[in-house]
């Protein structure tokens, strides 16, 4: 997720979904039986299936991106908004087409027909008329659009509700193909579209076809991290290169811990630590075979360390009763929690700082657990926030649209960039010390969950008038970058019968395992709930992965 857009930052919820979504496979449920299409991608059908990437160099960043290889890199850095706006878009892209568009919206939904939604129909050339929805419901909501073949002509579908609402079969029957439109060299039609990585097309490739528009992906992309207050520690002396082990990590949680003074070192933190035990989000290929991370010895050497981390009292008492950690980390009551990154912005050290003037917040490095082999991470999708186009459009219809899309992932700092995400100079915000700042039109109606949930350049990191946020932030995804890795499965957008999808999700097990992290299990009752998930559908899982996605189409990677 990107951080360049803080003045009204997406609410923790919808943070806290993205970031445990892109440690998941994309899984798109097929019906209550066992038939229905795999749609798995391959690597072969991908190649002529997804576009080319041109990156576009028109906004030069303050600090530059470090790559890791094709797929691991990490955002760029701005220190200062761009004073000058290149245009990237010449001209108006619509030709005065009708649509709507429906999209996911955590807050208040402005008025219809607003003056920034008059100012961007004209921008665009389309009478496009937005209908935010809320966001707490979405998942129920698409769902009965889709029952009833009443989609919108352009719809956000996250990620982390497809098999919610079997994206896998709503593409080529609702959705729209848009391979023969943007594949390989035909997105060089669209610049700004050609300038998002290819990576990032795959979160929307269902079946070896192109459905979906990525909006503000990221190549550093990773589940979350293990965030810490580096001011507090830092004046004890401690530095991120003082945890190099999980045993460093358990020692740490000692020396900080002073429950009379009401002070913990940690809170939550599982989510973000086990991949220290080398594990993979869930499978690995082990002598051409699934092994699944719950049949690893080193998953339940992760959950023995996490529960001795709550049975030592090191964790905060309403951690463990699994409440949200922001008050707790700002005043200083815990020290150590675990997070997505789309939390580490602007809007953060705000209100850190309203909490204790001295608030910065750090991130260790990752580290492997035994603190000798290779650190090691595995990536999420680029994105989680896609958009589709309706079926039912005639070709003219989604070139326009497509020209639009164009438009609205116009790069950080460009003109189009700005309206969009900032409105109309002097009516919607105002320029302040060199920052869009938005006036009270402009925070009544310019919301940025509406267009760029349709389109969205790649993700930028920057937090106008906390320049450390984004220099601390850069630096810490310049460290690891080297540390990802692509794991099995990666993008390959597997439609599964909604039984096999339910037996994915292993619920009864991850409820046992969140109750060992908090110590109100033991490992053994992890043991057991394992061993009969295997014998009731875990099984069954590795079966029908291995004959319909690994046996017919790899690993992914």
């Amino acid at each position: 997720m990107s951080n360049e857009l803080n003045r009204r930052s997406f609410v923790g919820k919808a943070t806290a979904v993205a970031g445990a979504a892109a440690m998941a496979p994309l899984l798109s449920a097929c019906g209550s039986g066992g038939g229905g299409q795999t749609g798995s991608n391959t690597a072969s059908g991908l190649k002529k299936a997804l576009p080319a990437y041109v990156p576009i160099t028109a906004v030069k960043p303050d600090i530059p991106s470090v790559s890791n290889g094709p797929d691991a890199v990490t955002d760029p850095g701005f220190l200062s908004y761009p004073t000058e706006h290149p245009t990237t878009v010449s001209g108006v892209p619509g030709k005065g087409g009708k649509y709507t568009a429906v999209t996911a919206l955590w807050g208040t939904v402005p008025p219809p027909g607003n003056s920034f939604y008059q100012a961007m129909n004209k921008a665009l050339g389309v009478d496009l008329t937005i209908k935010p929805a809320d966001g707490n419901n979405y998942a129920t909501i698409i769902p009965t659009m889709t029952a009833a073949k009443r989609l919108p002509d352009w719809i956000q579908l996250p990620s982390w509700w497809n098999a919610n609402f079997s994206v896998g079969q709503l593409a080529g029957s609702q959705l729209a193909d848009l391979t023969p439109y943007l594949a390989g060299d035909k997105i060089k039609k669209y610049p700004n579209l050609a300038a998002i990585p290819t990576g990032a097309w795959r979160t929307g490739a269902w079946g070896n076809k192109l459905y979906g528009i990525p909006c503000g992906p990221t190549r550093f992309s990773i589940a979350g991290t293990t965030f810490y207050r580096r001011d507090i520690l830092e004046a004890k002396g401690i530095t991120p290169d003082d945890v190099k082990s999980a045993d460093d990590l358990m020692n740490l949680g000692k020396e900080l811990t002073d429950a009379k003074r009401g002070v913990w070192a940690f809170d939550q933190v599982w989510t973000y630590t086990f991949p220290f035990w080398g594990l993979p989000d869930t499978w690995r290929v082990v002598d051409g075979k699934l092994v699944h991370k719950y049949e690893m010895p080193e998953f339940l050497e992760a959950l023995d360390w996490h529960y001795k981390l709550a049975k030592n009292g090191y964790m905060h008492p309403d951690a463990l009763a699994n409440t949200p950690s922001g008050p707790r980390f700002y005043s200083g009551k815990v020290l150590i929690v675990g997070g997505g990154t789309g939390t580490w912005n602007l809007a953060d050290y705000q209100s850190g700082v309203a909490a204790d003037k001295n608030y910065r917040r750090g991130s260790f490095n990752f580290f492997a657990a035994d603190g000798k082999s290779k650190p090691s991470t595995f990536m999420g999708s680029f994105t989680s926030i896609v958009s589709y186009l309706n079926a039912r459009l005639k070709p003219s219809q989604i070139e326009e649209l497509l020209a639009v899309a164009d438009y609205l992932a116009a790069p950080y700092g460009s003109r189009e960039f700005t309206m969009v995400n900032y409105g109309v100079e002097g009516i919607h915000y105002t320029m302040k010390d060199g920052v869009p700042t938005a006036t009270a039109a402009g925070q009544k109606y310019v919301q940025q969950q509406t267009y760029p949930f349709l389109a969205k350049a790649s993700s930028v990191i920057s937090n106008q008038g906390a320049d450390m946020v984004t220099k601390d932030f850069a630096a810490f995804q310049a460290a690891n970058v080297k540390a990802l890795y692509k794991p099995v499965f990666w993008g390959m957008n597997i439609s599964m019968p909604q039984s096999i999808a339910t037996a994915a999700a292993a619920q009864s097990v991850d409820d046992t395992v969140q109750d060992c992290t908090r110590g109100k299990k033991k490992v053994s009752d992890v043991q057991a709930a394992i061993a009969s998930w295997k014998s009731s559908s875990g099984n069954r899982l590795k079966h029908w992965m291995t004959e319909n996605v690994l046996d017919k189409y790899g690993t992914g990677q």
